[in-house]
């Protein structure tokens, strides 16, 4: 069985950010408001031109609407993305304009971080408009870094993989990981304290060799990592990790990461599937981030937080049971699911 062509649909709207006096370069991306505003994080990356960061948007915004519809988040999808100025710059006048840019959407965009921003950095973004997430909250109540929720639901998600596809506990398998930043980094030190063996690759050697010294982990080249002898293989830095040449090399049989859109193209989910490679869709495994954005938006505790997160692993597990089932992709299971809450939001708007 192959699978269905492309699902990347063109953004509902699409909100060109230029501000030259503070540098302000990039793009706002609202995929779909059926469920509700679109939420998303704010993207900080060195983009080549904006024609780059449009596209990277338009992936990223879709991706966004999948994830909270499985998480079942009033919300839709929408992406920022912005590119990181050559040289000095303004950081807290650059994030204001975006702030700025963000209250005149009037609500219909919540943003957060994402890779490249930070908590100061929404900080600066909340000094413009209250649609921001990711802030520095109360003891108890949900907010503040949602890094480490990512880290946790792909943890749960891999996990719940672990067990049903390969019939193993985390502390009997290798992990190779691809990526130590913030979420990456959480995620293998929750490896670690699973007893799981880790070999990890960073573009940051400094930053990989710390975490290895810490966790004594394996090192090897960011180009080698999906191909090292593993279990699984955790992508976690930027998409398109999942390739064919990458995927026709891997001995791992299970992948599950935090990085968004690990596939480069859509048919690469039915490579991974005929090669007996178990591929745990990426938004259904690294909710746990946009999950304490809602929660923190919303003004909810850190408990709701920890209540949708758990159950990250039991919709792993049905996704997959599924996909088993019918022999088709986990990929083509879970956009089926989706696709039908997003439906179903918008036959009742109409």
């Amino acid at each position: 069985m192959v699978s269905r062509p492309a699902r990347l649909n063109p953004p509902m709207q699409s909100v060109r950010l230029l501000d030259p006096a503070s540098g302000l370069d990039g793009v706002i991306a609202i995929h779909s408001t059926a469920i509700g505003p679109g939420a998303g994080g704010c993207r900080f990356w060195h983009y080549a031109d904006i024609g780059a960061a449009l596209d990277d948007a338009c992936r990223l915004t879709e991706g966004m609407s999948y994830k909270n519809a499985m998480a079942g988040l009033p919300f839709g999808g929408a992406k920022a993305v912005l590119r990181r100025p050559e040289g000095e710059f303004d950081r807290v006048a650059l994030f204001q304009a975006f702030g700025r840019a963000v209250e005149e959407l009037g609500g219909t965009y919540v943003t957060a971080e994402d890779v490249g921003t930070s908590v100061a950095d929404m900080q600066a973004v909340a000094s413009q408009t209250r649609h921001v997430a990711g802030l520095d909250v109360a003891e108890g109540a949900a907010g503040g870094d949602p890094s480490p929720w990512t880290a946790l639901g792909v943890f749960e998600a891999m996990q719940a993989a672990a067990r049903q596809s390969l019939g193993a506990e985390l502390s009997d398998l290798t992990v190779a990981v691809q990526g130590t930043g913030n979420v990456g980094a959480a995620l293998c030190r929750r490896l670690a304290d699973a007893g799981a063996r880790l070999v990890i690759a960073d573009i940051d050697p400094r930053r990989r060799n710390t975490l290895a010294a810490v966790l004594n982990a394996n090192v090897v080249d960011v180009a080698d990592i999906a191909a090292v002898e593993a279990d699984i293989f955790a992508p976690c830095a930027l998409g398109g990790a999942l390739d064919p040449q990458s995927v026709v090399a891997m001995q791992a049989r299970l992948v599950c990461g935090a990085a968004n859109n690990q596939l480069a193209t859509p048919d690469v989910a039915e490579l991974l599937r005929t090669r007996g490679i178990v591929y745990v869709p990426d938004y259904v495994a690294n909710a746990g981030g946009i999950i304490s954005v809602s929660a923190e938006y919303l003004g909810e505790d850190r408990a709701s937080v920890a209540a949708r997160v758990d159950q990250i692993g039991g919709r792993v597990a049905q996704i997959l049971d599924q996909a088993k089932r019918e022999e088709r992709s986990p990929a083509l299971v879970a956009d089926e699911m989706a696709e039908a809450i997003i439906g179903e939001a918008e036959r009742q708007a109409a």
